[in-house]
């Protein structure tokens, strides 16, 4: 179990840290985007690939129960999107191709990209309309970032390829909602009332 409480106390810290490296202005220009799209009731697709789609899939679920016109990129139901919605792309390294593919179409279309990114210079970054730099260290990891991070006390096998990004994200997303819920007025009891009721 030594393992297990070396990598509990890593990403702890870890999340400490982060806190200290968020853009409160990028949060906020975030957020105040995200209430835009709701007053105006427009949509909202959530993407990312891999275990940074778990995250989104997670973030766009807390949206609709907020009461959100929201998606999820690659299901099949899925809108339209026209000039004024949104798009939200996860992607620690800001270069997965399908993420930045989506991203490319969206932003063709007139839609508002919003990344979420640990390199705001990355392809993804570039594009956005609205770029939140959330650290982490991504799966391709480059000799100067390996003595950055041993110098930290972030040894990697502790928080595996994407985690601390991922971890990260996750909630910086739930402090989000946490925003949202009282700059619209919504209680918990409010989004009971849009949680599924047959699971």
């Amino acid at each position: 179990m030594q393992v297990f409480k070396e990598a509990y106390g890593t990403i702890s810290k870890f999340l400490t840290y982060s806190f200290s490296e968020l853009s409160l202005g990028e949060v906020e220009k975030f957020i105040s985007k995200l209430v835009s799209a709701y007053y105006d009731s427009r949509k909202i697709l959530v993407l990312g690939a891999g275990r940074s789609g778990l995250v989104g899939r997670a973030f766009a679920m807390r949206l609709s129960h907020l009461g959100f016109n929201v998606y999820v990129f690659g299901e099949t139901i899925n809108p339209p999107l026209n000039p004024g919605d949104m798009l939200i792309a996860i992607s620690g390294s800001g270069r997965t191709k399908l993420v930045v593919t989506a991203a490319e179409a969206a932003k063709s279309l007139g839609a508002v990209v919003v990344s979420i990114t640990t390199y705001p210079d990355s392809p993804l970054g570039s594009i956005s309309d609205i770029t939140v730099r959330v650290p982490g260290r991504t799966k391709v990891s480059g000799e100067d970032d390996y003595n950055v991070r041993q110098l930290k006390g972030l040894y990697e096998p502790l928080a595996p390829l994407g985690t601390l990004f991922e971890v990260t994200t996750l909630v910086m997303l739930d402090s989000v909602t946490a925003e949202l819920m009282a700059r619209l007025g919504k209680t918990e009891e409010d989004l009971k009332l849009r949680h599924a009721n047959i699971e």
